[in-house]
């Protein structure tokens, strides 16, 4: 199936955008029925975060998930196959004075995980060097595909969950910005539980202790989908006055409201999909079962 699935997205990888983002779309109308567990996922999520919204509102929102996540999903044939001029095309950015008031500061770029969060990195790759974590992949295929697609401009400093943080460090230290993505919930080793739409969730603290250990800028890096046809914006926002400060819970939750923010301006494009809430402070059930 994945086989099958990378080929279907190196074919729609010749058609114009417009077209794409359309079969992208119709591709998540068709997935909301057939991947019930994913699905239930989504509502979990959703009806944590958006208690206010009727059961009817949060499953429209759900279902314009899917569409979202769709067109991400075969829209990624371009980054994987298309050439530097169309991902720059299809990827404008904004802000970026916002990176370069900090150009003599070591640099983190943090990039929530929105489902244009690929399009973001590979459009900073094609012009400018930067580093992130790269998580094997358990098929070799796609392994390598992903791989290529993210090292095919200017080649990235990729390091796995599993390097520790000195190499990080030192990357960052040497003016090579990183696009950090800490907003998964990775379970309660290096975490706080501090609030995410009002629920408890398991946060990485990563962010203050690389940007300390770095004496590093952070300046979020966000990626937005757009209408059918017209592709993505990548906007640098201005990097955090400070930060980190003296307490990790603190700035765990800073992140989390700036993320909140963020995602109530395009609700239907956070990675609903993750189990955001699975680890959950002890006593407290799964949302999930």
């Amino acid at each position: 199936m994945v086989r099958l699935g990378l080929a279907l997205i190196w074919l729609a990888h010749f058609l114009p955008l417009a077209v794409l983002s359309r079969l992208g779309a119709a591709l998540g109308v068709i997935l909301y029925p057939l991947a019930r567990a994913r699905r239930r996922v989504v509502l979990a999520n959703l009806g944590l975060c958006f208690p206010e919204l009727s059961d009817a509102q949060r499953r429209a929102l759900a279902r314009r998930h899917f569409r979202a996540f769709g067109r991400s999903a075969l829209e990624h044939g371009v980054l994987w196959w298309g050439s530097r001029e169309r991902i720059q095309g299809m990827v404008r950015v904004e802000g970026i004075e916002h990176w370069r008031a900090v150009g003599d500061r070591p640099v983190i770029w943090l990039a929530p995980h929105f489902v244009g969060l690929d399009m973001g990195g590979s459009r900073i790759i094609t012009e400018w060097r930067g580093a992130s974590m790269y998580s094997e992949q358990k098929d070799p295929l796609f392994d390598r595909i992903l791989l290529h697609g993210r090292t095919r401009f200017v080649k990235p400093e990729l390091f796995s969950r599993q390097s520790g943080i000195r190499a990080v460090v030192k990357t960052i230290r040497a003016g090579v910005p990183f696009y950090y993505l800490p907003d998964m919930d990775l379970g309660a080793r290096d975490s706080v539980f501090v609030p995410f739409f009002g629920v408890p969730a398991a946060t990485i603290s990563g962010l203050s202790r690389l940007a300390a250990l770095a004496g590093a800028a952070v300046v979020p890096a966000v990626t937005r989908q757009l209408p059918h046809g017209e592709g993505y914006v990548l906007r640098f926002y201005p990097a955090w006055e400070n930060f980190p400060g003296t307490d990790e819970a603190a700035d765990a939750r800073r992140m989390n409201e700036f993320i909140e923010e963020r995602v109530r301006e395009m609700p239907e494009q956070y990675y609903w999909l993750h189990r955001r809430f699975k680890t959950r402070p002890p006593g407290e059930p799964s949302p999930y079962d």
